[in-house]
């Protein structure tokens, strides 16, 4: 199981990079479930920021989307029923961790936690 995690995290990390380089997000959000829950904690100014659904999920991507590409900066790990994603924003090497809940081969919850 810990080699199909590291390959599904390492796959949804070339999907967001990729979305970021293109500036169209469509194709990585089809990597989640139609009610799929991501949350972003310790942003910073914002605190926490919940998204409830691909809708808002979608909107969310347009209204702010990301400007920067990341890199695994760990080993990817299971915990539970979560695959745990350590990365580093690539500008700074700010770090950050990203845990994905997945229902089938989609992802049901995504945290993302800035360190």
């Amino acid at each position: 199981m810990a080699l199909a995690a590291d390959d599904f995290a390492r796959d949804h990390v070339a999907a967001f990079n990729s979305a970021v380089a293109s500036r169209n997000f469509a194709d990585f959000l089809t990597r989640f479930e139609d009610d799929a829950v991501m949350r972003f904690e310790n942003v910073p100014g914002a605190g926490v920021i919940e998204l409830a659904g691909r809708p808002a999920i979608t909107a969310g991507y347009d209204e702010q989307p990301p400007d920067d590409e990341i890199s695994v900066a760990g080993e990817v790990r299971i915990e539970g029923k979560s695959i745990v994603i350590p990365f580093a924003w690539r500008r700074d090497g700010a770090p950050g961790t990203m845990t994905l809940d997945l229902s089938g081969d989609r992802i049901s919850r995504m945290v993302v936690t800035f360190e």
